[in-house]
C-alpha cells in the first residue's frame, strides 16, 4: 500500500480530542504536532492543569494553550486558535473535531467519553481496551448506526494483528495459529544463570538446561522452562484482554482459558504452536495465543510484535522462503509469518486518519462478542473489599484473569473483570472461584453497565438477563 496515495483524499487536516495526556495519549499531542495530515487541540484529562502541561511539554507557549471550564470558553479559545485542556469532555465535546482518541485507561470513565462522542457524531480511536473488553462491539454498533466508527488503535498489538491476520486470509493462507509476544522479553545471561525481563532479574538455575529442544516434544520444553522461569510473571492480564478484542473481531480463539504462554525462542515459535500429536501445544487449529520471547542480550527482539502460523502447503515455496531465512517449523509443515514490532503511540495516527478519511476501522467492521475476559480469585476475598484496579497492567490485587465464551450478564454468570474493577464486593468470594456479578456491588447508573447490558440484549436477545 502507497499510504501517501491512501490517505490523499483529505481535503484538510483532521482535528482530534485526545481524552487521557499520558503514554499514547501524549504521543497523539505529539503527532498532532508532526503528522501533516492531523491536528490535536484538545486535551481533557480529570486535572486540566495535566491536559495543558501535554501541550506544554510540546514546547507550546503558554499563550498558545487555554485551560477552560466551561462550553464557551472553550469555543472562544478554538475561535482564537489556541490549544484547550479541559477537565471533563462535555466542556469540549461540542467543538469541531473529527475524532476522539479515548486513551484513559478508566473502564468507566471511557465508557462515558465513548459514549458522549458516539452521540455527538464523533469517530471514536479505541485505545482503553479496558472497554473494549466490556463493551467494544455494541460501541461499534452504536456508532455504525450513526455513520461513525470506532475502531482499535494501530501501535498496540490488536489493531496490528487482526491486520496480519486478515492479510493472511486475503492471500488464502491457512492459519493455524495466531498471536503476540508479551511485552517484555525473557533476557537470558547463562553466564550469571539470570533472566532479566522489565528491568528486574531473576534467579534462573535450572534454564541452561532447558535451552535447546534437542529433540523434545515442544509441550515438554514449554513446562520445562515454565518451571525454570516460576520467579518470573507468565500471565498479563493485558495480554489476555488484547486477545479479547482481536477474538471479537476475527472470530480466533485461546486453546485454553489463561492461554499457553510458552517461553519460546523465535525459530522455535511455529513449533510450540503445533499440534499436540506433533510434539506442540495445540488441541486445535485456529487459535490465538502469547509467547514470551526468550533470547539472549545479543540476540534481536520480537519487539512485542504479532504473528501468524501458517500451513506449509506449498514446500517448494516454503523451501525457497527458508533459504532466504523465513523460520518453519523442524517437520517443514509450519511457518512463522511475523511483524516483529510494534509502536505504541507512534504509529497510531494511521488509525485516525483511516476513520477520518475513509470511515474505516483498522480493526473490524462489526466485532461480535466471542470472549469475555473474567476474574477468578487466586486467595479467599473478603465482602466489602474493594477489587481495586492498579498497577501498570491495571491487575486486581487476589485474582487472576481468564477468557470464557462471551455470555450476557447475569447474577450467577462470570462477571466482566473491567466491570468488576473497583466495586466493592457484597460477599466472601472463596479462593479459586470465579467472580459473578452477584458477588458485586455495582451503581444501577454505571455507564459501563448500562452499555454492557444493551451489548447483551442486541446480541443475545432474549438470553440476556443482567
Amino acid at each position: 500500500m502507497n499510504h501517501l496515495e491512501y490517505f490523499a483524499a483529505a481535503t484538510r487536516p483532521v482535528d482530534t480530542c485526545v481524552v487521557g495526556s499520558g503514554g499514547f495519549g501524549r504521543s497523539f499531542l505529539a503527532q498532532g504536532r508532526r503528522v501533516p495530515l492531523m491536528r490535536a487541540r484538545i486535551a481533557v484529562d480529570v486535572d486540566a492543569m495535566v491536559a495543558a502541561a501535554g501541550f506544554a511539554a510540546l514546547g507550546l507557549p503558554a499563550d498558545a494553550i487555554a485551560v477552560c471550564t466551561n462550553a464557551a470558553a472553550a469555543r472562544e479559545a478554538w475561535d482564537r486558535g489556541q490549544c484547550i485542556a479541559a477537565a471533563d469532555l462535555a466542556t469540549v465535546i461540542d467543538l469541531p473535531f473529527d475524532v476522539l482518541v479515548e486513551a484513559t485507561g478508566s473502564p468507566e470513565a471511557g465508557a462515558r467519553h465513548a459514549r458522549l462522542a458516539i452521540e455527538a457524531d464523533r469517530h471514536v480511536v479505541l485505545v482503553s481496551k479496558e472497554v473494549d473488553s466490556v463493551v467494544g462491539p455494541i460501541l461499534a454498533k452504536r456508532a455504525a448506526e450513526r455513520g461513525k466508527v470506532v475502531t482499535p488503535v494501530d501501535g498496540d498489538q490488536p489493531s496490528l494483528l487482526i491486520g496480519l491476520i486478515t492479510w493472511a486470509q486475503t492471500l488464502g493462507f491457512d492459519i493455524l495459529a495466531a498471536g503476540k509476544s508479551s511485552e517484555y522479553d525473557f533476557i537470558y545471561d547463562a553466564a550469571a544463570g539470570t533472566v532479566v525481563s522489565d528491568g528486574k532479574t531473576f534467579a534462573v538455575p535450572g534454564l541452561a538446561g532447558h535451552w535447546h529442544a534437542d529433540g523434545r516434544a515442544f509441550g515438554d520444553l514449554a513446562h520445562g522452562r515454565a518451571q525454570a522461569c516460576a520467579a518470573l510473571p507468565q500471565r498479563a492480564v493485558p495480554d489476555l484482554c488484547e486477545l479479547l478484542v482481536v477474538a471479537n473481531a476475527t472470530g480466533f480463539v485461546p486453546d485454553r482459558p489463561d492461554l499457553h504462554a510458552p517461553i519460546a525462542r523465535i525459530p522455535e515459535v511455529p513449533d510450540f504452536f503445533g499440534p499436540a500429536e506433533a510434539g506442540g501445544l495445540l488441541t486445535r487449529n485456529g487459535i490465538l495465543d502469547v509467547f514470551h520471547c526468550l533470547r539472549r542480550p545479543d540476540e534481536a527482539s520480537f519487539a512485542g510484535g504479532v504473528f501468524v502460523i501458517v500451513a506449509c502447503e506449498d514446500a517448494a515455496s516454503w523451501e525457497l522462503l527458508l533459504a532466504k531465512g523465513h523460520i518453519v517449523s523442524r517437520d517443514g509443515r509450519r511457518a512463522l509469518i511475523c511483524l516483529p514490532r510494534h509502536l505504541l503511540g507512534l504509529e497510531a495516527a494511521t488509525s485516525v486518519l483511516d476513520v477520518a478519511i475513509h470511515g474505516r476501522s483498522t480493526g473490524a467492521r462489526a466485532p461480535r462478542p466471542c470472549l469475555d475476559l473474567v476474574a477468578r480469585a487466586t486467595r479467599p476475598l473478603a465482602a466489602g473489599s474493594v477489587l481495586a484496579m492498579g498497577g501498570h497492567h491495571h491487575t486486581i490485587e487476589g485474582t487472576m484473569a481468564e477468557l470464557l465464551p462471551a455470555g450476557p450478564l447475569g447474577a450467577a454468570n462470570p462477571v466482566p473483570f473491567y466491570l468488576a474493577a473497583n466495586r466493592r464486593l457484597v460477599r466472601e468470594v472463596a479462593a479459586g472461584a470465579l467472580l459473578t456479578l452477584a458477588d458485586v456491588d455495582i451503581d444501577p447508573a454505571s455507564e459501563l453497565l448500562a452499555l454492557r447490558r444493551q451489548q447483551d440484549a442486541a446480541f443475545f436477545g432474549s438470553d440476556a438477563q443482567g
